[in-house]
């Protein structure tokens, strides 16, 4: 999965990337849709949780038919709802950059982007659902592997569809909306092939499997999205902020955003791996095996992030000029690089904490922590270091952030695991 995760955001920075090439102004109007579309992935990573939690706990209780309802349901249901979501964001863009703080000008370049990107999303969005039904059932090779694929189709198709080569005409930013629309569509068909064949997937009985599964749906489902929410709109008011600071700032920071997402692919990976096997723990009583899991995960991700962003911090200027190639992008990228990624280790330690309380019956814990996170952590001290350093200011104030963060989760976490198996009594 990690592999899979790093190949998808590795697809992303790419995009990145290649727009950066034709010019700031663009950068910045693909940067003012990142928030949006991360609410769009907020709302099916929550659904995916809750899907993932109940079938993984269906499979460890032997119940394997309802799991295969519950299959069932996460296409279709999962399916109409991102299509009424990407509907309403497509028919609220301009109210929703201009409140970002996109100028008339940006806005113009946004919306052929857009009207493409919105149809890439929900196809993307059907193609995560078809890979959280193979982690449900403890195949992560495949939805790895189709990651992979995925973004080697949007690597062959960038240059092709921004620059133009040929026949094919210069789309530019539109181009790049193109590109990923077609990697997901091969994802999304490639996955539906190997479904077929499964025996995961059962109608029988979905209309009754519907009533008798709303209540623990909602119960997860419902706290999960709202954690996957906060992130977004924590990154709408972090990117109106930083909209105050210039057009050169914007795109900073959404290539920063993209370069975060890479960094901390190993958590990323350990979000979508660990929970179908702490949901069968949970279904099974093996919390010895939770506690395990959980500190050889935290281990190891504070001690991957730490040493990757000590790497990165120090070879800031280098990396920026890599990436793009305005003097003042790369300078406003050299500062946030060098003060965000090492603080990655602790922000890693609460994500886990977060997708693991989701997984272990702890939804509302979960949204709590996130909560916490953004609004209590995050914003607070962004919004501080901003008034009082400018942009080197915000990010010191968004690591100090992360830091606080990963310490409060890690605290919830050990404190709610003890009070839960005292609750409980379970077999160790």
């Amino acid at each position: 999965m990690t592999l899979g995760v790093m190949s998808l955001l590795g697809f992303n920075l790419v995009d990145s990337v290649f727009v950066a090439r034709l010019g700031t102004e663009p950068l910045a109007a693909q940067s003012f849709t990142f928030p949006l579309v991360f609410l769009t992935i907020g709302v099916q990573v929550g659904m995916g949780i809750a899907i993932a939690a109940l079938i993984s706990r269906a499979i460890g209780a032997g119940q394997e038919h309802r799991a295969g309802r519950l299959g069932v349901l996460v296409l279709t249901g999962g399916g109409a709802v991102m299509a009424v979501l990407l509907f309403l964001l497509w028919a609220l863009q301009d109210p929703a950059f201009a409140l970002l703080g996109a100028s008339e000008r940006i806005r113009e370049v946004i919306r052929p982007f857009w009207n493409v990107q919105v149809f890439a999303s929900w196809t993307g969005a059907m193609a995560y659902f078809g890979y959280s039904l193979f982690r449900a059932h403890g195949n992560t090779r495949f939805p790895g592997s189709m990651m992979v694929i995925t973004s080697l189709v949007n690597l062959a198709l960038d240059p092709l569809l921004i620059f133009g080569l040929g026949p094919v005409p210069a789309l530019g930013l539109e181009g790049a909306a193109w590109a990923s629309l077609a990697a997901f569509a091969t994802g999304g068909v490639i996955t539906a092939v190997y479904l077929r064949g499964r025996g995961w997937l059962e109608r029988d009985g979905v209309l009754a499997e519907v009533r008798a599964s709303a209540g623990p749906f909602a119960h997860i489902a419902g706290p999960a999205m709202v954690s996957q929410l906060m992130p977004p709109l924590a990154a709408m008011l972090a990117t109106g902020l930083v909209a105050r600071l210039g057009e050169s700032a914007v795109a900073a920071w959404g290539l920063t955003s993209r370069l975060e997402s890479f960094s901390i692919v190993l958590v990323l990976g350990m979000t979508m791996a660990l929970p179908p096997w702490l949901g069968r723990c949970y279904g099974a009583g093996r919390w010895r095996e939770v506690q395990r899991v959980m500190a050889a995960a935290a281990r190891m991700v504070v001690i991957w992030q730490v040493v990757l962003g000590l790497l990165a911090a120090l070879f800031a200027a280098p990396l920026a000029a890599l990436l793009v190639e305005s003097p003042a992008v790369r300078e406003a990228l050299t500062q946030l690089i060098r003060f965000l990624p090492p603080s990655y280790g602790l922000l890693g330690v609460c994500m886990l904490v977060v997708s693991a309380s989701n997984a272990l019956g702890w939804p509302w814990r979960a949204m709590l922590i996130s909560f916490l996170r953004l609004f209590a952590c995050y914003l607070p001290l962004l919004w501080l270091g901003a008034w009082l350093g400018g942009l080197t200011g915000l990010a010191i104030g968004a690591g100090c952030g992360n830091l606080l963060a990963g310490v409060m989760a890690w605290s919830f976490y050990k404190k709610g695991l003890r009070r839960h198996l005292d609750t409980l009594q379970a077999p160790l």
